[in-house]
């Protein structure tokens, strides 16, 4: 059948909306109806072409309703509301320990925009239009997703509003409450107050962290940290965010999360680390960025630093859980929130890079 979507051409030009064609879905595919679809920083950066993406091609973060399943698919059925989250293949050691995030295939399963055949359900006169990025392509109206992807919600979810479960809101609350494990009294700074980020600092206040501090260069991004339980926040545009951190906690640390992938940032949260303290890093950059520490602090504190992906999720129990928290008022991201409608998708992906809207959703007609 025919539906529109947003198709990214070219390497930092703005996206098409094209009419093009999408397969029936296979046995264990999932025909999704997408409600709405978040932008994530990841477009952005695949986009650019910072990572491995071919064009042209469409991206991902949706929620919407089940239209039809194939015939091996069991977990859900035509009519129930779904968020769709990223692709693993469900049966590599990872998978199998149930660490889905650190799939062997998550690359080629997530980046490589097919099927793990090498086929792609979406095509335009005869073109070739890779889908299934992130096990999805939800830049349009409707989306072919698979089994260990898909997340059933219950009927009375704000469907519009869940997109971004599926990822970014995920990613960084589940970096606090699953990765690095932030537990109740403890000190907790996040570096970048995106929607990552504050997903993070949200989960923070959540797990009971009594110092809870955001840095970034954005005044409007420290306001909203404190908004939403930011016990400090530090503009490091103009005072040393490391020393800064140090004078408020007394000895360091005990977690702290970079959201910016940028080498400088991630040394200055590990400086900035009590002894025993551990730092997740989980901000996409460019292939072949490297971290520099210093290894005598790093080293003789006993610190830490961990790559995270996903907030090691486990979707299908975590992303209920992150909308019943957000159902009893406990995590209210729906604050970073702002609606576009699909032909604005452009305007959306331009007002998340300039700062403008922390979490742009984009709604389909």
């Amino acid at each position: 059948m025919q539906i529109e979507a947003a198709i990214a051409r070219a390497r930092g030009a703005n996206l098409s909306l094209e009419t093009i064609d999408i397969e029936e879905p296979r046995d264990s595919e999932i025909l999704v109806k997408v409600v709405a679809t978040g932008v994530c920083h990841t477009d952005i950066v695949v986009r650019d072409g910072m990572l491995p993406t071919p064009l042209p091609g469409t991206r991902y973060e949706g929620a919407g309703i089940v239209e039809k399943v194939g015939r091996a698919v069991s977990k859900v059925k035509a009519g129930d509301k779904v968020v769709m989250t990223f692709n693993s293949c469900g049966h590599c050691p990872s998978c199998l320990d149930h660490h889905i995030s650190y799939c062997h295939e998550f690359f080629p399963r997530n980046f490589f925009a097919a099927r793990a055949d090498g086929s792609s359900a979406l095509s335009a006169g005869g073109e070739r239009i890779h889908g299934n990025f992130f096990g999805q392509s939800s830049f349009a109206t409707h989306a072919i997703c698979h089994e260990v992807n898909v997340v059933k919600v219950p009927d009375t979810a704000p469907l519009e509003l869940l997109g971004p479960l599926a990822c970014g809101i995920q990613t960084g609350a589940g970096a606090v409450m699953n990765a690095l494990k932030v537990s109740a009294g403890k000190s907790f700074a996040v570096f970048g107050s995106g929607s990552v980020g504050l997903s993070a600092l949200m989960a923070a206040k959540v797990v009971g962290a009594t110092t809870i501090i955001a840095v970034d260069m954005n005044d409007e991004r420290l306001a909203m940290a404190r908004e939403l339980g930011a016990t400090h926040t530090i503009n490091p545009g103009k005072v040393d965010a490391t020393a800064e951190i140090i004078a408020i906690t007394r000895c360091g640390l005990n977690f702290a999360l970079d959201t910016t992938g940028i080498s400088s940032v991630i040394r200055s949260a590990v400086m900035a680390l009590a002894p025993m303290g551990a730092c997740g890093i989980l901000g996409a950059s460019a292939m072949g960025t490297e971290i520099n520490l210093d290894e005598v602090h790093f080293m003789s504190g006993g610190r830490r630093l961990i790559g995270i992906v996903e907030g090691e999720s486990n979707p299908d129990t975590f992303i209920p859980i992150l909308a019943e928290l957000y159902a009893q008022g406990r995590f209210p991201f729906d604050k970073l929130v702002k609606f576009y409608d699909f032909d604005e998708i452009n305007q959306a992906i331009h007002d998340s890079e300039s700062g403008k809207t922390i979490k742009p959703i984009v709604r389909m007609p």
